[in-house]
């Protein structure tokens, strides 16, 4: 047996040990409704778990299906999601449940590049969607996998690529399909708990980048606008503003910088502007 496999083996064993442990109990995981599973994925891009597992179950409640999501007004999902910050991905999975709804009826699709065309899916999210709905598992990247495999496979190397991450994953993705589902989670709890005290082995990847503070940020301003709309259903620019230069972090916010935000949040189709008031979409 070569080196390269009985260190594989030895770190397959490690960590389905830690598993067997430490394998938390998450709704989204007790489900193969692939519905479910991608409003799951969704949530959990850039959200911490427990913040998740206050808004998965109400959002399920309200929108059990893909088509009750598709029907809903954007305002009502907006509304359901808000609390969970990057708003641009309760527009996103809106616009996806109704992209299903028109080209497959209910039937949530599952081949790779159906998934990847519709509104916010990208390779990551479509391969999770495969692998925890369908069992159809491809090695896939998430910040906990790519944290765990950096820190086992390339202790010493810096500006890690994502192709050799992957290249990796091939190696040592179980054979039998019946463990690959939970051979991601496995790696994904892996790398969220068990390296949680360690300096973050994503730092030595090519795409990590540092995330900005968020109090006075452009995604701040973007967030208090979409509050306060949430809240009072319509409102100036100048109504904005004055909200806006109430809170500590924007006293030195301008004019310039809320038309900007306002300008980019229309384009998105988040909020429209109707006569002199800008509303929900």
């Amino acid at each position: 047996m070569n080196k390269n496999k009985r260190q594989n083996l030895a770190f397959e064993r490690k960590i389905w040990n830690w598993y067997r442990i430490n394998a938390p109990r998450l709704p989204w995981r007790e489900t193969r409704d692939p519905y479910h599973i991608f409003i799951s994925e969704v949530m959990l891009q850039q959200t911490q778990i427990p913040r998740v597992l206050e808004k998965y179950p109400l959002f399920i409640k309200k929108f059990p299906t893909v088509l009750s999501l598709a029907k809903a007004p954007f305002r009502i999902v907006l509304q359901t999601w808000h609390g969970m910050g990057y708003n641009r991905r309760a527009l996103y999975l809106h616009k996806a449940a109704k992209e299903i709804v028109k080209s497959c009826g209910e039937i949530f699709p599952k081949d790779n590049l159906q998934l990847q065309a519709l509104s916010g899916i990208g390779p990551y999210t479509a391969r999770a969607i495969r692998c925890f709905a369908f069992g159809i598992c491809e090695p896939f990247i998430e910040t906990n996998i790519r944290r765990v495999i950096i820190h086992e496979f390339f202790p010493q190397k810096e500006k890690v690529p994502d192709s050799e991450i992957l290249k990796i994953l091939h190696c040592i993705q179980p054979q039998d399909s019946n463990k690959q589902r939970n051979w991601y989670y496995a790696l994904m709890d892996y790398g969220r708990d068990a390296l949680k005290d360690i300096p973050n082995p994503n730092r030595k990847s090519r795409q990590y980048t540092k995330q900005s503070r968020f109090e006075g940020s452009p995604r701040y301003v973007r967030a208090k606008i979409i509050s306060y709309l949430l809240a009072n259903k319509k409102a100036t620019e100048e109504e904005l503003f004055l909200s806006l230069k109430e809170d500590r972090h924007l006293e030195d916010i301008s004019y310039e910088d809320i038309a900007r935000t306002l300008a980019d949040l229309t384009k998105e189709r988040l909020i429209k502007l109707s006569g002199n008031f800008f509303r929900i979409s």
